[in-house]
C-alpha cells in the first residue's frame, strides 16, 4: 500500500505531571515516537522554612491547558485522534478537597514537605520502641514526614476547613493522580474518586500485601477511610474525560512517577534496577512477585500491577530528597553558578573536589537513613578551596547517596547489581554519570529514550484500552541503545572516598532538637512503647476482629 494511503498509527497521550512542570505528550502507538507535547511550569510556594506547597488549582488547570495545547498541534500536523490517555505524577503529595464544590480545602502538601516533623513524634509515640520501623510490616515504610498519611493527620491537626468537612462527610483525600482523575472525569458533577497500587503504596494507608487500605494504619493514623479513592491496577480503564478536546477518551494507565519511569526503562524482570535524577533521586530495585521487608533502610513498595487480575510486582525503593535541587540552591542561593546549566563546566574546572564532601540534607535524609534531624553541611574545606570545589561535591553527593542506596539494596538482597540504568534531567551531565560509576564500582547505562516515565505511562495506558502498542522487543531494543559508562577508579579509591563521605554524614545528624515531645513522654505512650512490635500488631488485628464481631 502506498505510504500516503497508510492508515494512520492510533495515537497515546500522557499526562506527566510533576513536582516543576505539567506536560501532556503524545506518542505514536506502533512506533513509540513522539508526536506533539506541551509544557508548563508549576509554582511551588514555601510559607514557612521547611514548607513546600502547590496550588491544587493550578496543577489541574496546567494538564488542561497543556492538554489543548498539544491537541492544536495535532491538528496542525492532520494527525489521529488520541485514543487513550495515561498519567505520570509527583507521589506522596497531598491534596484534601470538597466533593460537593471541587474546591481544595488547603493547598496541595507537596513530598519534600517537613513540616509534619511533630506528628512524626506523636505516631512514633505509639508504637512499640518508638520505632520508625513498626509498621514496616503492613505497609512496607518507615515512619517519615515524606509519605502521605502524615501529611493528611497534619491538616486534620491544622486546617478547620479539614476538620469540618470531614464532620460533614464531604472531604476527599488523595495523591495528585485522584485529584486530576477526579476533575477530568466529571469533578461534583460525578468525579472519579480512584488511584493506582503505585500512589496508595506511597501513603503508609494501604495494606502491602491486600494491597487494600488498611483499616489498622488508617484508625492509627486517625484518617476516615471514606476519605479514601478506590484503589485500582496500574492498568485499566479508569473512566473518560468529560469535556475538552479529548472528551470521551478514556483515562487507562496510572503510574506514579518513579515506577513509570521503572516500567519505561523496561526493567520488568526481577533483578532489574533503574535510578532516576531529578529534583530527588530515586532508585527502584524490581523484585518479582515477592516482597521483600528491607532491613537496611529500604522501603518495600509496589512496582506496578498491569491489570486486575494479574499479580503485583514488588520493588525496593530508595529516595534521595536532594539531587538536583542542590544545583538550583547553589545557583539562586548561594550564587555560586551563574545557571543550573553551567554545573559540569563549573565542576569539571577542578579534578577533584579537594577532599570537600557535601551532604545536601536540607530536609534532611531520607533512605537509607530516615533521620529528619539532619542537615546539610559542607566539610573538609581548606584555604585553597574554591567555589568549583564545592559545585564538584555536590555533583559527588548525588552519587554517593546512590551508593549508600545501592549498599541497602545489596544487604537486602544479597545480590550486587552489575549495571544500573539511569533516567531523568540530571542524566544529560555526563560528568556525574561518570563520578556515578567511579564512585560505584559498576556501568552507568543511559537510555537514548528522552523520557522514560511518559513512555512507561503510555505503555500501561495503550494495553489497558485495547490498543496494539509498540513491540516489547523493539521499545527494549530502544531502551537497551544508551551511553555506557565504566568505572576508571580502584577499589581502594573509591572505598576511601565513601568512607568520608560516612563521616561527613555522620556529622550532618542531630542539629534538629531531638528532645521528645509531650506525647513521647506522656506516661501511658512510655508504657505503649514498652510492648513488643509483634504483640502490638497481634492486639490491634484482634481489636478489629472483635469490633467486627461487635457490629
Amino acid at each position: 500500500m502506498p505510504a500516503m494511503l497508510k492508515k494512520p498509527e492510533p495515537l497515546i497521550g500522557v499526562i506527566d505531571q510533576g513536582t516543576e512542570l505539567a506536560r501532556f505528550v503524545v506518542y505514536g502507538a506502533e512506533s513509540m515516537k513522539e508526536v506533539a507535547s506541551h509544557t508548563i511550569d508549576i509554582n511551588q510556594r514555601s510559607p514557612r522554612e521547611g514548607w513546600v506547597e502547590q496550588d491544587p488549582m493550578e496543577l489541574i488547570g496546567a494538564v488542561q491547558e497543556s492538554i489543548a495545547w498539544a491537541h492544536a498541534s495535532l491538528q496542525q500536523q492532520a494527525m489521529a485522534a488520541v485514543a487513550a490517555v495515561g498519567l505520570t505524577n509527583q507521589r506522596e503529595t497531598t491534596v484534601v478537597w470538597d466533593r460537593l464544590t471541587g474546591e481544595p480545602l488547603y493547598n496541595a502538601i507537596v513530598w519534600s514537605d517537613i513540616r509534619t516533623a511533630s506528628t512524626v513524634d506523636l505516631i512514633l509515640a505509639k508504637v512499640p520502641n518508638n520505632s520508625k520501623n513498626s509498621l514496616m510490616p503492613l505497609c512496607g515504610l518507615p515512619i517519615s514526614p515524606y509519605f502521605s498519611a502524615l501529611k493528611m493527620r497534619w491538616l486534620i491537626d491544622n486546617v478547620p476547613a479539614v476538620r469540618k468537612a470531614i464532620k460533614d462527610r464531604r472531604c476527599l483525600f488523595g495523591t495528585v493522580d485522584s485529584w486530576l482523575v477526579w476533575n477530568l472525569t466529571g469533578g461534583h458533577n460525578g468525579g472519579l474518586h480512584v488511584t493506582d497500587v503505585t500512589n496508595a503504596s506511597r501513603t503508609m494507608l494501604m495494606n502491602i500485601n491486600t494491597l487494600e487500605w488498611d483499616p489498622v494504619l488508617c484508625r492509627y493514623f486517625g484518617i476516615p477511610m471514606d476519605l479514601l479513592p478506590k484503589i485500582c491496577s496500574s492498568s485499566e480503564v479508569y473512566g473518560y474525560i468529560v469535556e475538552g478536546p479529548l472528551k470521551d477518551v478514556p483515562i487507562s494507565g496510572i503510574l506514579g512517577n518513579q515506577q513509570a519511569a521503572l516500567v519505561g526503562e523496561m526493567c520488568l524482570e526481577k533483578g532489574q534496577a533503574k535510578s532516576t535524577y531529578r529534583d530527588g533521586c530515586f532508585l527502584i530495585y524490581n523484585t518479582g512477585t515477592t516482597r521483600v521487608q528491607s532491613t537496611h533502610g529500604l522501603a518495600t513498595t509496589i512496582a506496578y500491577q498491569l491489570g486486575p487480575s494479574q499479580p503485583p510486582v514488588y520493588a525496593l525503593e530508595g529516595s534521595v530528597a536532594v539531587a538536583g535541587s542542590a544545583m538550583r540552591w547553589l545557583s539562586g542561593k548561594m550564587r555560586l553558578l551563574d545557571h543550573e546549566s553551567s554545573v559540569e563546566e563549573e565542576a569539571a574546572a577542578v579534578s577533584s573536589t579537594g577532599d570537600v564532601y557535601f551532604v545536601p540534607a536540607f530536609s534532611g535524609l531520607y533512605a537509607p537513613y530516615w533521620r529528619k534531624d539532619a542537615r546539610g553541611i559542607i566539610c573538609g574545606l581548606t584555604q585553597f578551596t574554591t567555589k568549583q570545589h564545592i559545585i564538584r561535591a555536590a555533583l559527588e553527593a548525588v552519587c554517593f547517596q546512590t551508593r549508600d542506596i545501592l549498599e541497602a539494596m545489596h544487604k537486602d538482597c544479597g545480590i550486587p547489581l552489575a549495571k544500573l540504568q539511569v533516567d531523568g534531567p540530571l542524566t544529560s551531565n555526563n560528568l556525574l554519570m561518570q563520578m556515578q560509576a567511579d564512585l560505584c564500582g559498576i556501568s552507568v547505562e543511559r537510555s537514548w529514550v528522552a523520557d522514560t516515565r511518559a513512555v512507561g505511562a503510555a505503555s500501561v495506558a495503550g494495553s489497558a484500552a485495547g490498543i496494539r502498542v509498540w513491540n516489547v522487543d523493539e521499545q527494549r531494543k530502544q531502551c537497551i541503545e544508551c551511553d555506557v559508562f565504566l568505572p576508571t577508579t580502584t577499589d581502594a579509591e573509591r572505598d576511601s572516598r565513601y568512607n568520608k563521605w560516612k563521616m561527613a554524614v555522620a556529622r550532618s545528624l542531630g542539629w534538629v532538637g531531638t528532645k521528645k515531645s509531650v506525647a513521647m513522654t506522656d506516661e501511658r505512650y512510655r508504657l505503649l512503647a514498652s510492648i513488643p512490635a509483634s504483640w502490638f500488631l497481634i492486639a490491634s488485628f484482634g481489636m478489629l476482629v472483635l469490633s467486627g464481631l461487635s457490629r
